[in-house]
């Protein structure tokens, strides 16, 4: 039996666990660390989802301690990196844990415990909730194997437009531009991959981007991973920043891909 302890304990530091999935999951069990960081209640952090070094998901996250009730609330907020086969489609996760710390007569290790709920990126597929253990531990075992492609190395990346913004969240939409014929694009952020070899059609492919004071620039690469039966690469890029609207034409071969660059603006009277 594990007791919670009476005191506001620091949750700074490293926590590890192990997730159950339902039946058909991608990965039935893997691997969660989080990485946390407290400013008074505030938390910020990263956390890993991964089976192993080929297989993961790195997402931003920020919450709460309520060192009084003992009540710790985490939510991720955002991928900056992963690495799935094409398969599986990353889920954004929500914690609500508390802190435990073992007493003298059991095991001594602290952890974090409680729940976890999900909303898949698709926004289709179902993330079941479940339960979650952590325990602290000194160093991280996540260990990503990161290597950009060729056709982001090897190509210009060329810039199609810079769109200053006041909103914290920028809603992307891509489409196929024109005749569908079969065009597939990867999408990184800051050199971080969001979108992953995925065919654009009459249907958006969406993401959303985070920025504001502390990422006051955002850089959003559009590549072509082929050029469909109609050469070259093409898609229509459509962007809701706020209640502000663009639509850019974005053209993508085998010597460019298409940049485009968000910078924050702090709104009027802010």
């Amino acid at each position: 039996m594990y007791v919670c302890s009476l005191l506001a304990q620091s949750i700074d530091g490293i926590w590890k666990g192990r997730l159950v999935m339902a039946p058909g999951a991608c990965f039935p069990v893997y691997n969660i660390e989080l990485q946390l960081k407290t400013d008074g209640n505030k938390i910020t952090g990263t956390a890993y989802h991964f089976s192993d070094s080929l297989n993961y998901v790195k997402e931003n996250l920020e919450g709460f301690y309520d060192k009084d009730s003992n009540i710790i609330s985490i939510q991720e907020i955002g991928i900056t990196d992963f690495k799935v086969k094409e398969s599986c489609v990353p889920c954004i996760k929500k914690y609500k844990l508390s802190f435990h710390k073992g007493g003298d007569n059991v095991v001594k290790e602290e952890q974090l415990k409680g729940s976890w709920s999900g909303k898949a990126i698709d926004g289709a597929t179902t993330c079941n909730p479940g339960t979650v253990v952590f325990v602290r531990f000194d160093k991280s075992s996540f260990k990503p194997e990161i290597k950009l492609p060729l056709t982001v190395t090897k190509r210009k990346a060329e810039l199609v437009k810079e769109i200053k913004v006041d909103t914290g969240v920028i809603k992307i939409d891509y489409y196929d531009n024109g005749l569908i014929d079969g065009d597939t694009i990867s999408v990184y952020v800051n050199g971080m991959p969001v979108i992953s070899n995925k065919m654009i059609t009459a249907k958006p492919l969406s993401m959303t981007v985070k920025i504001d004071l502390k990422n006051t620039i955002q850089e959003v690469l559009m590549v072509g991973e082929n050029m469909g039966t109609i050469p070259p690469n093409t898609a229509l890029m459509i962007i809701t920043a706020g209640d502000k609207r663009y639509q850019l034409l974005l053209i993508s071969d085998e010597q460019k891909n298409a940049l485009v660059r968000f910078i924050y603006e702090k709104p009027n009277g802010k």
